[in-house]
């Protein structure tokens, strides 16, 4: 073409957890049954739909308005009703005009980022989720900005690495957090977060909390809301979505919560835009909005919600317990979300060690894969390839750390306890065979 039409940013949208399955379904086709942990959905993986809660769905779907446009903003009885939740915790007030839904939160994030202004960065943490540093990756056309999660210290943000950066990076406007943290499975608590909330305030910048998570939340202190620390003077917002929770992320059901947008005219203004490009598609998807409020009041929703965590904990327990005695690695055990890391000892990983293939044509095919790729892709080739366990490799959640995210999700026991046996003696073997 005489002019070159691709955005600068196309080669940082990559999502390893999806592409993945490009390779294990390769494999799956050469006779490797493959066992899927590379993504959070817990309906493929078996979870059930509470009875009530598709009994709340499809009553709304016989109500004739489940079918019509909404506000662009979103159903304004389901905006009303969140409103009131966030002010209950007795943090930032907001009203129905604070929140903004969306297609689920890809849409949210695609929509946050592709409207920032290109030479304002947003900061977010080692690892990474690949949406949100492959989103900001993309809308500035350069390497995401990141701060160090420590998993010496349970993968809790590094603060000093944080103020460092902003501080001497004008070009910082805004922080990003995850929490409970995805993929490390981290819980931050309130003192962490205000920490985060200083920092924001001294360099005047924004704060974006993923809260994807918050109540797949089984640490011992709970779920901490941006809005319950980010006080009166720090703009931000929190995003928030059914996917996990309900769990229905086929709904593609998000949206944010909006903090203190008055308090300073040029986040007023970036957060109209959001409002504007959303009012050129006229709204988001109706039927899972109108039914927020329906689920969230429900008198079973509470037991629903506490019925799971304590099932992620039991599992996360179990999972990180598989890998006691493992040499060479570094596993902290998840306090939220449900998934695990496993982290490399530096050194640990050479281009030498190997896992048998038992199918001749996997081992053909996944060969040529192996050259000049990082040292975690490698073992989780050959893990694919070897047991049929496709898991995602660290090194593409934005970090130099090796190591692979696994998920918690697996609703059968026996095969549970399986997947975690089995990934212990891959390391085990991998590493001893150089």
């Amino acid at each position: 073409m005489r002019r070159n039409i691709v955005h600068s940013g196309a080669d940082a949208l990559i999502y390893e957890i999806r592409q993945i399955v490009g390779v294990a379904k390769k494999l799956e086709a050469l006779g490797v049954p493959i066992t899927y942990e590379n993504i959070g959905d817990p309906i493929q993986k078996g979870e059930k739909v509470a009875p009530w809660m598709k009994k709340i769905v499809s009553d709304l779907i016989l109500e004739d308005k489940s079918w019509a446009y909404t506000a662009t903003q979103g159903f304004e009885k389901t905006r009303n009703f969140l409103a009131d939740k966030v002010n209950e915790r007795g943090g930032a007030q907001i009203t129905a005009d604070d929140i903004l839904f969306f297609n689920g939160l890809g849409d949210a994030v695609a929509k946050i980022f592709g409207f920032l202004r290109r030479e304002a960065r947003v900061i977010g943490p080692s690892p990474a989720y690949s949406t949100l540093s492959s989103a900001e990756a993309a809308h500035s056309g350069y390497e995401h900005m990141t701060y160090n999660l420590n998993p010496e210290q349970g993968w809790m943000p590094d603060l000093e690495d944080i103020e460092n950066k902003v501080k001497y990076n004008d070009s910082i406007a805004g922080i990003l957090l995850i929490n409970p943290d995805n993929p490390t499975g981290a819980v931050y608590d309130k003192n962490v977060m205000r920490e985060i909330v200083k920092i924001a305030e001294k360099y005047d910048v924004m704060l974006i909390c993923d809260e994807t998570y918050a109540h797949v939340n089984y640490s011992e202190t709970g779920t901490i809301h941006l809005s319950e620390v980010i006080g009166n003077k720090v703009p931000g917002m929190a995003l928030r979505s059914v996917s996990k929770e309900f769990p229905w992320p086929g709904g593609r059901c998000g949206w944010l919560e909006i903090f203190n947008k008055d308090k300073d005219p040029v986040f007023a203004r970036y957060v109209k835009t959001l409002l504007d490009a959303k009012m050129l598609e006229v709204c988001s998807t109706t039927l899972p909005q109108m039914a927020i409020p329906e689920v969230y009041s429900h008198p079973q929703f509470l037991p629903h919600l506490k019925e799971r965590n304590e099932k992620f904990k039991k599992k996360a327990k179990l999972a990180t317990e598989s890998f006691r005695g493992l040499k060479g690695v570094t596993v902290v055990e998840p306090k939220g979300a449900f998934y695990l890391t496993v982290a490399f000892d530096k050194g640990v990983l050479g281009d030498k060690m190997t896992l048998p293939i038992s199918n001749p044509k996997a081992e053909e095919f996944i060969r040529p894969l192996l050259g000049n790729c990082a040292p975690d892709r490698r073992f989780v080739y050959y893990l694919l390839a070897s047991t049929g366990i496709c898991v995602v490799p660290l090194s593409s959640f934005c970090t130099d750390r090796d190591g692979f995210r696994v998920t918690l999700l697996e609703e059968d026991e026996e095969k549970f306890r399986w997947i975690y046996n089995t990934l212990k003696k891959s390391i085990e073997d991998y590493t001893a065979s150089a």
